[in-house]
């Protein structure tokens, strides 16, 4: 019921107390039963046995409430000792020992739902292999597989998976096909299909297939790392909420106090007043919030999010307004070939052939998607005869010696598209990229893209509105775009052609007007945006300087865990409330029936522990249970 000793570690130190508490709790109970049976009318064989039972019984109250007068603080293990020396000095023998038993069984329950808390955590940090299985090319150029430790993986090294392991980085799949279950990761309940290509994380079972993959992100760097990190702080800090719970449980524990002072001035009557004393608990609030914060982040973190405090976990549940950065993360981040249209005797085939030829040698995103477009229609590359760059307009290539340039319409120059209707050279306003392609100074046609919207944006979006929340986009891409891409996704507020001071300027702004803010994003210039709002909120899929500088990141990558994080949030604020005004009411209500005179030494500690285990069984309904992998 209080804070325990520090000393020993500190799994070990909770089975230990666990156990010991448990026996002693058995003890006395015997000791109890046995005085009611064989010693009712024995007055010294009752001091003597009761004597003996508080003394072994109340050794752990005693060591406790002695650390806390040493840290000069009141607990609730303080407090109860007192009223058990007290019962025991006036002659309620059986009581004391009594109410023993309860603080006891109370400490008991207190330590096995923190131990769930906690282990619902921490059990993350095992489950990786030790070693894995990794391909090398040997000294005469063969391929051998080596066994090594975990920690030795390095980045680009093949690891190789076999049927029913753990995957213990985060790469692409090179070689192979499967099916991945991801929901100790992701929260995604049905295995996921995956072969070349795909990304996987770290943490994930491979269910049937052997795997060969890349390693991309390893040790602390990888999804898992990152989230044993969070977890390890999120163990270390206290959230605000939980700092005010420790100074309202003490706070409720003076006034039992002064309660009982004032109970025995008023009625002297020395039994009501140690009454007052045993009714009033506190550990329904200095046990159940920081309870209810590590249920929830552990919770979280099994869904596919890692938060990393309790304090981000509290302001998540504030937030009345977020703002997503669009590229990377309201949309994939990657343009796409949305139209091919060419002019008479020049077929889209042809067309977009030329095209990705044209673009075999850019790094321009644009160009790299009808490269893309034109291998997934299987059509067959060209290779330039030589290629001209100019940033900001397009590229001058030739191709079996002709002059192919693709880019803007003024790259192509006017007479390009003289004699052309006006439907096949005009732009649009719909928020596409249009690239216009001429062959030996003859416009031929135009290729429309579009950066795609993740498939649940529109989804996540209307479920955060209906939370009640303001939905804001910030983008540094055209005005154009942005409004296509915020009526799709049915966004009411959006800022385009934003630099990312103009990012911070206008999270400032939303905050100064009073607005607790969430930024969600993904590259390094939504970096300041996440330090700055009230809770940032990262892609994993996006850059590292972005995950760094938030608080919050979702692995998965999923909008909808956006939606689900927050709904969390405010739940584990309702059940921290709940408990607050609980205890309120019930410490209220029970140290006026004890001044009062109408509550007995022995109602009074039931009143005391029931509240309390309520309250934290509150609290451990946020503990997840073992997915199916684990069971």
């Amino acid at each position: 019921m209080g804070e325990k000793n520090q000393t020993a570690p500190i799994w070990a130190r909770i089975e230990r107390d666990a156990l010991n508490r448990i026996l002693i709790t058995v003890f006395l109970a015997l000791i109890v039963i046995g005085l009611e049976i064989f010693v009712p009318q024995q007055l010294w064989a009752i001091m003597g046995t009761t004597a003996v039972g508080l003394i072994y019984g109340c050794w752990p109250i005693i060591i406790e409430s002695w650390h806390d007068i040493r840290q000069r603080k009141m607990s609730m293990d303080l407090s109860m000792f007192i009223a058990i020396v007290a019962a025991a000095a006036i002659g309620q023998w059986v009581t004391s020992l009594i109410i023993t038993i309860f603080v006891l069984a109370a400490d008991i329950l207190e330590d096995l739902c923190m131990d769930q808390g906690k282990n619902a955590l921490t059990d993350l940090m095992s489950f990786l292999p030790g070693t894995v299985r990794i391909k090398q090319t040997s000294s005469a150029k063969k391929e051998v597989i080596q066994r090594v430790a975990l920690k030795e993986v390095r980045l680009n090294q093949i690891v190789i998976i076999s049927p029913g392991e753990r995957i213990p980085v985060d790469g692409t799949v090179i070689n192979g096909f499967s099916s991945v279950d991801q929901s100790r990761i992701t929260g995604e309940s049905m295995p996921v299909e995956v072969t070349a290509g795909v990304f996987v994380y770290a943490g994930s079972v491979n269910r049937n297939g052997a795997l060969e993959v890349r390693a991309e992100r390893v040790g602390e760097e990888s999804s898992y790392g990152q989230t044993i990190a969070a977890v390890q702080e999120a163990q270390s800090n206290q959230a605000p909420i939980q700092k005010l719970a420790d100074k309202f449980a003490a706070f409720l524990i003076y006034t039992a106090i002064a309660g009982a002072i004032l109970t025995w001035i008023v009625t002297r009557n020395l039994h009501n007043a140690i009454d007052v004393i045993i009714v009033a608990g506190a550990c329904g609030i200095a046990a159940g919030t920081p309870l209810a914060m590590l249920a929830s982040i552990a919770r979280a973190a099994r869904k596919g999010a890692f938060v990393k405090g309790g304090s981000y976990m509290e302001s998540l549940a504030q937030l009345d307004t977020i703002i997503f950065d669009k590229t990377g993360t309201l949309t994939l981040g990657s343009p796409k070939v949305t139209s091919v249209v060419s002019v008479d005797g020049v077929s889209t085939k042809r067309l977009l052939q030329l095209a990705a030829s044209a673009e075999w040698h850019s790094e321009h995103p644009l160009g790299k998607a009808i490269v893309a477009a034109a291998n997934e229609n299987g059509e067959k590359l060209i290779q330039p005869d030589s290629f001209e760059n100019k940033p900001g307009q397009g590229l001058t290539t030739v191709i079996d010696g002709h002059i192919l340039r693709v880019g803007n319409a003024g790259h192509l120059g006017q007479d390009a598209f003289r004699g052309m209707e006006e439907k096949n050279t005009q732009s649009t306003d719909s928020g596409e990229n249009i690239v216009y392609i001429s062959y030996d100074g003859r416009f031929i046609g135009k290729i429309s893209l579009a950066d795609s919207v993740r498939a649940n944006a529109a989804e996540s979006i209307a479920e955060l509105k209906k939370m009640g929340l303001r939905v804001i986009m910030l983008t540094g891409d055209r005005t154009a775009t942005a409004e296509s891409i915020a009526a799709e996704l049915q966004i009411d507020e959006v800022r385009a052609e934003l630099m990312p001071e103009g990012k911070l300027a206008a999270i400032d702004a939303q905050r100064q007007a009073g607005h607790k803010v969430a930024m969600v994003g993904d590259g390094v210039n939504d970096a300041p945006s996440l330090a700055q709002a009230d809770v940032g909120i990262a892609m994993g899929s996006g850059t590292d300087i972005a995950r760094d500088s938030s608080k919050v990141v979702l692995i998965s990558s999923n909008l909808g865990d956006v939606q689900s994080l927050i709904s969390l949030a405010r739940r584990t604020r309702r059940i921290v409330n709940f408990n607050f005004v609980g205890t309120i009411v019930v410490d209220a209500a029970g140290m006026l029936l004890a001044g009062f005179g109408i509550l007995t030494p022995l109602v009074a500690a039931i009143v005391h522990v029931g509240s309390e285990s309520i309250f934290i069984l509150n609290s451990a309904r946020l503990i997840p249970g073992k997915s199916k992998q684990e069971r």
